[in-house]
């Protein structure tokens, strides 16, 4: 259960990052871009963002395995597309059609490539580092 406890914690911290990256990538480059070159920017360097802090605190998670690893990624994949739903439509107020055009690389949404990297982040990182059993 720590293990579960951990990751929450921790998607907190993506979810908290990730937010204020795509505050960033819309204030930064969409003026200057255009906002479906600059959603392109902005899945490569979320990736970034996200495995970066997947691997500063994924030993603390304290994963053992390949699925500690799979169990953190998808609680972390489940949990962020509720987080991105919810944001959508509560703050943004988004129709459904937008919201799911995000994920739909033929509209210029991205974030499906995103949400992979995320739940694949704990099972990359770990294994780089030369964690797992």
């Amino acid at each position: 259960m720590n293990l579960v406890y951990r990751s929450f914690a921790i998607w907190l911290l993506i979810a908290a990052v990730e937010t204020l990256h795509g505050i960033l990538r819309v204030r930064l480059l969409n003026r200057r871009l255009g906002d479906k070159k600059a959603r392109q920017i902005g899945v490569v360097s979320g990736s970034i963002v996200l495995l970066t802090v997947a691997w500063f605190t994924i030993p603390w998670i304290g994963v053992r395995t390949a699925h500690d690893t799979f169990v953190v990624g998808l609680l972390w994949f489940l949990l962020m597309i509720g987080f991105d739903l919810a944001l959508g439509r509560l703050v943004f107020h988004f129709s459904w059609v937008r919201i799911l055009g995000e994920f739909d690389p033929r509209k210029g949404g991205f974030l499906a490539v995103g949400m992979v990297v995320l739940g694949f982040a704990p099972f990359l990182t770990a294994s780089t580092r030369g964690m797992l059993e």
